[in-house]
């Protein structure tokens, strides 16, 4: 499903040219669940962003389903990020003036549904994550842990092969994170693809593979405790 071949990254920093990633080589599966680790400025997260189709490698190529979209315009990465990918971020990045339904109504308005449609998608996202009865609540008036899950509600509402999440639970505590990394492994077991940046071991249990990356290279990818889906 992810195919990365050589993958190069560099960026320009006056006349010095700094290579953050330096031949990266990855296959996942589709149904997989791969956790990527590595210390800060290992090329982690510049990883993550080439595998969303938010930013483009240097050099190598990068198929996703089949297709080489290694030298895409902005345009078609758009599009393939709204039909495909769904993210997920630390942050939750929720606009505060917009009901929780609102919230994850927003992905389909790019898509062009009708707001019928629209509405009955987002609030079937919300009742998965367990919010039937957060619906019309500002995010100002949810906990972290349900910010969160309206993100992830957000992320599903257009039913993409990729769940991307960039430290799912670096703003939860220990209980909180606990449930919704519980509701990813749900995500994976109907199908989902997830691929999630963390720096928590414990967060990386719950995927069927870890990927360790270290000064722009994988080091290391080996099976987590529980092992890949048989």
């Amino acid at each position: 499903m992810i195919e990365l071949k050589g993958i190069t990254k560099s960026y320009q920093a006056g006349k010095e040219s700094i290579e953050v990633l330096k031949g990266i080589n990855l296959s996942i599966e589709q149904g997989d669940s791969v956790a990527i680790m590595g210390p800060s400025g290992s090329g982690k997260s510049t990883l993550m962003n080439i595998i969303g189709c938010l930013d483009l490698p240097t050099e190598g190529i990068y198929e996703l389903d089949g297709e080489n979209i290694s030298h895409y315009s902005e345009a078609e990465l758009a599009k393939v990020r709204n039909q495909s990918i769904g993210f997920v971020f630390q942050q939750f990045h929720l606009l505060p003036r917009l009901t929780a339904i609102q919230n994850a109504e927003l992905p389909m308005i790019y898509s062009g549904l009708a707001k019928k449609e629209r509405l009955e998608r987002a609030e079937a996202a919300l009742v998965k994550v367990g919010l039937a009865d957060r619906m019309e609540h500002l995010p100002n008036a949810l906990s972290g842990g349900q910010k969160q899950r309206v993100a992830i509600a957000r992320a599903i509402v257009n039913e993409p092969k990729i769940i991307l999440a960039d430290e799912p639970t670096g703003a939860l505590d220990t209980k909180t994170s606990a449930s919704i990394m519980e509701l990813f492994s749900e995500l994976n077991h109907e199908g989902a693809t997830i691929v999630m940046v963390t720096h928590e071991p414990e967060v990386a249990e719950y995927a069927h593979h870890t990927i360790m990356v270290r000064d722009g290279l994988i080091v290391s990818a080996e099976p987590s405790r529980w092992g890949a889906p048989t």
